[in-house]
């Protein structure tokens, strides 16, 4: 059985999921026979046949090769995931806290974390947002909040106008909807307050537009994006609204638009 390295111990601390989540951490352990492999940046990548499927996975460096039946603990799954060491796009892997139930050990970890990519990533984006972000009021006692207390950005003194059409809402209007606009498009035109770039693949964007309560920290609304914002920039996006999302680690949202696009 192999020892518990960093990797094993973030992975422990994360929470698991909502299903049906395209970045979902997955308890379960799985198995299959290696078909090929390739070492980069502290990790070994293995394209894997369970039988059933065949997956990319990578794990902290180990000593496989082409052939080898491996069973191996399921982790993070990241879609169109870029390697800048491999310079390879994949189109879907699983970021694995190591092999298991086999002889194979791990070579040694490197003292630093991989640059491809972080053993908790939502925990480090975490990390990342309450290291920039200022203190935001502390939310009413059973109020509901706009996110992750520590990555919310103080309300701003600005006014930005709604945007025209039926799925345009401001932010506010997203807050106190968003049970009702579960898994719908819609649209917001507000301030760029804060920009995370590079968080799991994706750039996350806290938007204002001076509506909302900053004491239920309803006036900060985060989108999810593959495109570029820059702050203090007024922008209108569209994307999918979910409520309730919780990342786990502490990254939990009453409302988020992923997959956002800006209409130019």
């Amino acid at each position: 059985m192999l020892k518990r390295t960093f990797f094993h111990i973030a992975a422990a601390a994360m929470l698991t999921l909502a299903s049906g989540s395209a970045d979902q951490l997955r308890a379960a352990d799985t198995s299959g026979t290696v078909l090929e492999t390739m070492n980069a940046a502290g990790y070994t990548y293995a394209h894997v046949d369970s039988g059933t499927g065949k997956i990319w996975i990578a794990v902290p460096k180990t000593e496989i090769a082409a052939g080898d039946r491996i069973s191996y603990s399921e982790g993070m799954e990241i879609k169109n995931f870029h390697s800048k060491s491999l310079d390879r796009t994949f189109p879907s892997i699983i970021f694995s806290s190591g092999i298991v139930d086999t002889e194979l050990v791990p070579v040694a970890v490197a003292e630093a974390t991989p640059v491809d990519a972080p053993a908790d990533p939502f925990a480090a984006a975490v990390a990342r947002e309450q290291q920039t972000a200022p203190t935001a009021p502390a939310p009413v006692m059973g109020a509901t909040s706009g996110g992750s207390t520590g990555a919310i950005v103080p309300f701003s003194e600005i006014v930005v106008e709604k945007a025209p059409g039926e799925n345009s809402y401001t932010v506010e209007e997203i807050f106190t909807q968003a049970k009702a606009l579960n898994g719908k498009t819609i649209r917001v035109q507000a301030k760029v307050v804060k920009v995370s770039e590079n968080i799991m693949g994706r750039n996350w964007i806290h938007l204002q537009d001076g509506t909302g309560n900053p004491m239920n920290n309803t006036h900060d609304l985060v989108v999810t994006t593959h495109e570029h914002a820059s702050s203090d920039t007024v922008i209108l996006f569209e994307g999918t609204l979910a409520a309730d999302k919780d990342f786990g680690a502490g990254y939990k949202y009453a409302a988020i638009i992923e997959e956002a696009k800006i209409i130019k």
